[in-house]
């Protein structure tokens, strides 16, 4: 279970809610029961934080419509209590791009602010900050806050807040991709010990923003180290070869003796004029034996229609098909024929072989 549900489909993106969200939902409206024992309190709670999410998800759309302008698909965008996860099918390969992106999503949260501060000023309904909390006041005006919050908290100059992608793109302007990033991913990880240091002494909600920062930006570092290390790499010097197909009236006993024999987890299925018909998953053909015995032929097992990859193709494009599509294994074409089958975890043994023999030339060199 993904533990995620979904709202709907709005300008051809999928729109998801995170099952953790509803606990936030729970957790607000059960405060506000206690604090004033009033179920229009709770709603007004609760509706604060639907609005408040409304402008995460405008927020989102932002990234994601910019990123479309550029050709760029979104796969799908997700609420989070801590907020909303646009994913991108890639990053903008051009800095300007991915600074155009990246700011778009704080802009509209400005455009939001700016017309609640216009029909707030216009109408007389401005009161003071001191005059507002959490759960009181102006609904309008904290919602106006809660954007200017959104625009300073995203325009940190640190990693996964758009203002690290901001620094990355500027700094890609003048120096080399990687080393922006390396860069970028540095000033963020000064920045979370910074916060960390600050949280020990006075608000310990900075030390979990300390340990969000840290974390983003060493997993933007590496994403962008694993990119450029697999850059250029064909699928066909990684993919498996020496492997074994099924047809689909095998039985699932047979696939069991295939599994045994060698180290092979997943299986093509192959009609007998050499197409395609599927793959067998390891997990599935578990999921199967437990509930249908081995008796059972692997065309009612298998997951039909895998995305094919070519073996002149580059490994990063095959990395994407597989996080993509959900299959583990994806099965290697050339001219119409099966020639292979590649994996993550092949491309990881085959980076790890080319990165050893990369250090033993480099050690042998007087």
């Amino acid at each position: 279970m993904k533990w995620q549900w979904k709202l709907g489909t709005f300008a051809g993106i999928d729109v998801f809610i995170h099952a953790t969200f509803l606990l936030l939902i729970g957790w607000v409206g059960f405060s506000h029961w206690l604090e004033n024992n009033n179920w229009l309190d709770v709603l007004s709670g609760i509706g604060f934080i639907l609005a408040l999410f409304l402008c995460v998800l405008l927020h989102e759309y932002g990234h994601a419509l910019t990123a479309r302008k550029y050709g760029i698909k979104t796969r799908d965008i997700t609420l989070y209590p801590i907020g909303g996860v646009a994913r991108l099918e890639r990053m903008p390969e051009k800095p300007i791009e991915e600074l155009w992106v990246a700011l778009m999503g704080p802009a509209v949260n400005v455009v939001i602010a700016a017309g609640l501060f216009a029909l707030l000023f216009l109408t007389g309904g401005l009161v003071p900050l001191a005059e507002l909390g959490v759960a009181s006041g102006s609904f309008l005006e904290r919602v106006m806050v809660v954007n200017i919050s959104l625009v300073l908290f995203n325009l940190i100059p640190a990693f996964p807040m758009d203002g690290g992608r901001v620094l990355r793109a500027l700094l890609a302007m003048r120096m080399d991709y990687v080393r922006a990033t390396q860069v970028a991913a540095s000033i963020g990880q000064g920045l979370a010990l910074v916060f960390g240091f600050v949280g020990l002494f006075s608000n310990p909600f900075l030390l979990f923003i300390a340990f969000f920062v840290w974390i983003g930006a060493s997993q933007e570092a590496g994403a962008v180290q694993m990119k450029n290390v697999i850059s250029g790499i064909p699928v066909g010097r990684a993919m498996l070869t020496d492997y074994k197909s099924l047809s689909p009236r095998d039985s699932l006993s047979c696939m069991a003796q295939l599994i045994l024999a060698g180290s092979q987890h997943d299986f093509p299925v192959i009609d007998d004029d050499g197409r395609i018909l599927g793959v067998v998953t390891r997990d599935d053909f578990l999921a199967a034996l437990t509930q249908h015995g081995q008796n059972i032929a692997v065309s009612a097992v298998m997951r039909s229609n895998p995305p094919e990859v070519d073996s002149y193709d580059m490994v990063e494009m095959a990395l994407m098909k597989i996080q993509e599509s959900g299959f583990p294994s994806l099965p290697v074409t050339h001219s119409g024929q099966l020639v292979g089958i590649v994996t993550a975890e092949n491309i990881t043994e085959y980076l790890m072989i080319r990165t050893a023999l990369q250090s033993s030339r480099i050690a042998v060199t007087p």
